[in-house]
Parts: C-alpha cells; sequence; structure tokens
C-alpha cells in the first residue's frame, strides 16, 4: 500500500527530521501539538497540524485515542511514533491498526516479545545470544532479590522492564544498599512508565555500551547496519554516540551483529530496530535490551552507511522489500554525534529551562544539525531538555574528532546552558581520542572545575558562585516565562 499522508505522534526535533524525509518522498504531513508546542518549528513545518491537549504529555503526547482520532480526521494513512512517549507501546500500535491505519514501527506482536527487558531475554536465552547473568524473570520478593544479586556478586543492576533512559535504574554495590534501591527502583518505574516490574542483573565491570543497528522487512529478510559506540552517559543516559566502535574488530562486529539478527528473526520482527549490548575490554559482549523504534543516535548509522533509515522505514511499512542485502553493506568513513541537551554541566547536567536568545548552527561541510528550535524559542519544562543533534562525518576517527571539535566551536548557543562545553571536554580528552574509555567516563574523568578556561584556577567560592548564579536564572527564566501569555500568537489548529 502506498501511503500519501503521515500523522507524526511526536514532537520537536524527531518531528521535524521525519518531516524532512516525508517531504523528500512527497508525501503530506499532519503533526500533533500541545499548548507548550504552540509555536513549535515542528508545527510549522507540517502541512497540517492539529492541537491534542494542555503541556503536560499524559493530557496530550500520550493520550492514544486523541492521536488515532486526529489521524483519521486529517485523512493520514499512516502515524509514525517517532522515539520516547508511545513509540515502544505495543496497545498503541495495535490500536493504530484496528483503526484501519499503518503503524510505521513492528508489529504489536514483536514489540510485546522484544520491547519488554524481561520477555526479550528469555527470546535471546533461546537464539543462544549472551547474556548477562541475573534473574529471568521479574523480581516480586525482596528475599528473591537479595538471593539473586547474592548468587551473582556485586555489583548488580536494577532495572525497569518497561525502562528507558536511565529511568528505574539502579546500581548496587553493597548487600544492604539492595532493598532500598529496589525500592526506589520499582517506585520510579511506577511514575515513569505506570509498571514497577524490574529485574535484577550482574554489572559488567568497565563496561562498554555498544548497539547494533537492525532493519528487517515484512517478507523475513533482516540486515543488521553496523554499531554504534554509546558509552559517554550522565545518569545511564547517552550523550556522545559514534559509529563505529574504536574497541570492536571485524569478528566481534560480525559476531554481535548476526546474534542481533537472529533475535529479531526469532519475534518475525521488521521495521528498525536496535539490539543494545554491553561489551567489556576483551570484546565479551551480553545482550542488554531491544528498542522496538528509531534511536536518537541514528543519524551517525546514516553517515557509514548513506542509507535515510526513516525512508527505510516507510517503504517497510508499505510492505516493500528490502532492496539490498547484509553483503551490499559497508562502513564508509566515522561518524559521530553529540546530544546538545539544555542542561547545566556546572550542575550535574540539571535541566536549565529559559528563553533561546542567540541560535546559530554551524555551515561546515560533513556537519548535520538535527533540531526544532529557532529564537527566540523556549525550552520547556515539560519535555526532555535536548535542544539539537550535533553530527559529524569524516574519513576517520581522528578527523572525526577534530570536526566536532570545530562544529562545536561555531554553534552558538545563547539563554539557557547546554552540553556543548562539555561535548568539547570529551573530544579533547586523552581517554576519547585513544578509544580506551568506558561507560565511567564522566565519574573517572569530568568535574565541573574542567570546563574553566585555561589559566584559570576558581576557587571554591567561586565555583559556588557559579553555581548559584546559575540557579538564580534558571529560576528567574522560570518564574518570568510562567507569567508570560501566549495571547499575541496567532494557533491555526
Amino acid at each position: 500500500m502506498k501511503i500519501n499522508k503521515i500523522l507524526v505522534a511526536n514532537r520537536g526535533e524527531i518531528a521535524v527530521r521525519i518531516f524532512k524525509t516525508c517531504k523528500k518522498l512527497n508525501i503530506k504531513t499532519v503533526a500533533i501539538f500541545s499548548d507548550a508546542d504552540i509555536y513549535s518549528a515542528h508545527k510549522l513545518m507540517a502541512d497540517e497540524a492539529i492541537w491534542i491537549g494542555p503541556s503536560p504529555a499524559s493530557q496530550s503526547y500520550l493520550l492514544m485515542d486523541v492521536i488515532i482520532k486526529a489521524a483519521l480526521d486529517s485523512g493520514a494513512d499512516a502515524i509514525h511514533p517517532g522515539y520516547g512517549f508511545l513509540s515502544e507501546n505495543e496497545t498503541f500500535a495495535r490500536k493504530i491498526t484496528e483503526a484501519g491505519l499503518i503503524f510505521i514501527g513492528p508489529s504489536a506482536e514483536a514489540i510485546a516479545q522484544l520491547g519488554g527487558k524481561i520477555a526479550s531475554k528469555n527470546i535471546a536465552l533461546s537464539v543462544d545470544v549472551p547474556l548477562v547473568p541475573g534473574s529471568m524473570g521479574a523480581i516480586t520478593d525482596e528475599n528473591e532479590a537479595k538471593s539473586i544479586a547474592d548468587n551473582i556478586g556485586y555489583p548488580v543492576l536494577i532495572k525497569a522492564s518497561a525502562g528507558g533512559g536511565g529511568k528505574g535504574m539502579r546500581l548496587v554495590y553493597k548487600s544492604e544498599e539492595l532493598i532500598p534501591q529496589l525500592q526506589r527502583a520499582k517506585s520510579e518505574a511506577l511514575s515513569s512508565f505506570g509498571d514497577d516490574t524490574v529485574f535484577i542483573e550482574k554489572y559488567v565491570l568497565n563496561p562498554r555500551h555498544i548497539e547494533i543497528q537492525i532493519l528487517g522487512d515484512q517478507h523475513g529478510n533482516v540486515v543488521y547496519l553496523f554499531e554504534r559506540e554509546c558509552s559517554i552517559q550522565r545518569r545511564h543516559q547517552k550523550l556522545v554516540e559514534e559509529a563505529p566502535s574504536s574497541l570492536l574488530t571485524e569478528e566481534t562486529r560480525k559476531k554481535m551483529g548476526e546474534a542481533a539478527v537472529r533475535l529479531a528473526k526469532a519475534a518475525n520482527y521488521y521495521s528498525t530496530g536496535t539490539v543494545e549490548f554491553v561489551a567489556d575490554e576483551h570484546q565479551n559482549f551480553y545482550f542488554l535490551e531491544m528498542n522496538t523504534r528509531l534511536q536518537v543516535e541514528h543519524p551517525v548509522t546514516e553517515f557509514i552507511t548513506g542509507l535515510d533509515l526513516v525512508e527505510q522505514q516507510i517503504r517497510v511499512a508499505e510492505n516493500q522489500k528490502l532492496t539490498f542485502t547484509q553483503s551490499d553493506l559497508k562502513i564508509n568513513g566515522h561518524a559521530i554525534e553529540l546530544r546538545v541537551c539544555a542542561e547545566n554541566p556546572l550542575q550535574n547536567f540539571l535541566p536549565s529551562t529559559g528563553k533561546i536568545t542567540t541560535y546559530i548552527t554551524p555551515q561546515i561541510e560533513g556537519v548535520r544539525v538535527d533540531d526544532a528550535y529557532l529564537a527566540p524559542m523556549v525550552v520547556s519544562r515539560f519535555y526532555d531538555p535536548m535542544i539539537a543533534k550535533l553530527i559529524v562525518f569524516d574519513k576517520d576517527r581522528a578527523s572525526a574528532i577534530q570536526k566536532m571539535q570545530t562544529a562545536i566551536d561555531n554553534f552558538n548557543i545563547k539563554g539557557v546552558d547546554t552540553t556543548l562545553p562539555f561535548g568539547n571536554f570529551v573530544m579533547k580528552h586523552e581517554a576519547f581520542q585513544s578509544g580506551k574509555f568506558d561507560t565511567q567516563f564522566i565519574q573517572k574523568y569530568f568535574t565541573p572545575e574542567l570546563l574553566q578556561p585555561k589559566g584559570d584556577s576558581p576557587s571554591e567560592a567561586l565555583v559556588a558562585a557559579i553555581v548559584t548564579a546559575s540557579l538564580l536564572k534558571n529560576e528567574s527564566d522560570k518564574n518570568r516565562l510562567q507569567s508570560e501569555s501566549l495571547s499575541n500568537w496567532q494557533v491555526k489548529n
């Protein structure tokens, strides 16, 4: 079936990203927006825009029936979920198909099998994909949790089954810390996902976070589009991603790719998906989870493969076969992505809300900026603080690192604090440049003082003053924004 109009059940950067491919393919687009996004870039870019509710996501972007009605009322053929929100919700996928629309993603059945961390581990076990030692089912009893943790040895990781983005996750080093952290993880999981199911697994020391991008069609064909290194993280959330990884040999890359394909085929998976692994310094790797959607970091894969992953998703949703096989795919060059978030590294990466007063992106060959912000737009407290994704591509890793430094220097954002200075710190650090780093990079190497200009030796009082001033600025901005009226904006629904 040819898709002629797509409603994107998302907002911001990813909605804009999807619209760009739709326009390239001459597909009409429909945006949805909340009160907070009344003058957003994604709303303005679409052919049509439909208001769906107040600012909180629970009253807008998470309302399945409201979104589906908007698609039907607009005459859309399909819904693309983007990432986050309802993108991995099997009920949403099922409701879309039951409404006679196309879900641009995997089947509801595949999401159910592979989207849940516990269910996916059972499938991985059945097709010989290596697993981290731990519980094979939900932890329902505190004594059971203690027994499992004592048996596999500390440190252990408590993880929410329905989770993502580091929520519902706790790293535990000692037995006496287990139960309190278990209770906190369950509470956070329930609050974030409406599901307090958690499990426990062994924490791999000095881990590298490496994921395999897969792509499948509805005719049984599945390929892997190589790997992405995602080890630079804060609070278990990625900040810097690159492709390919500096760790893997061709042999390990092939083993990981083939393991990811086996997992996908076991669940009759189609569309894009990402199989996440943790690897140690000896390239032993273990399955973590599968994300049954498009990833934030997909642009680095697009750079090294030359493929438009959103276009591939649409073609698969139209029931087209893949036009290439595994042997056709090659890695070309190196790509790095920095998530430019409205966060203050001086305050442990706390969100920095407010109005963007200056926004100038780098105009450099081999540099791509995926964003949805224009000055003087507002970074809302209601949604994820990511402003943009800064992606660079070059012939090799060293050249890509140098290009990223240049791109950061030419990215000018004022009005809110951002992770740009931190990105520059990473690019210049010997551990990153040598490729000898792991997910503990921030804990091992980063302190706020290191972002001070060279030659300065700030006192504790000065650092405290900087932090306090930034806190006061954020609070002032928040108060001002809450008092501003939107009455002067003309809204076209």
